[in-house]
């Protein structure tokens, strides 16, 4: 019922566009704010600097979550795209 409302669909398309192009432009934010993060936490002596690695892992696991929920914003953009006819060859009107 709901894909038979063609205009409705198409604007939950495009909030799904826009939710998966607000995931790709927090990535390379969330980037810089890891690297950033930790040098911070060197510095201000809550980690020590045989430390730093883990916490540099630690803080890059942070960051693919972001690209994880990237993902899954595209993945998500696509299937509803699919499933209303807009990608992969259309689907029956009837």
């Amino acid at each position: 019922l709901m894909f038979r409302m063609q205009p409705l669909v198409y604007v939950g398309c495009a909030l799904f566009a826009a939710a998966f192009l607000f995931a790709v432009i927090t990535l390379p934010v969330e980037w810089d704010a890891s690297a950033r993060a930790k040098q911070h936490l060197v510095m201000a002596g809550i980690v020590s600097p045989d430390q730093e690695p883990q916490a540099g892992r630690v803080l890059n696991a942070a960051f693919l979550t972001y690209l994880a929920g990237a993902v899954s914003s595209l993945l998500t953009l696509l299937y509803f795209l699919f499933r209303a006819g807009l990608i992969g060859g259309g689907r029956s009107r009837d």
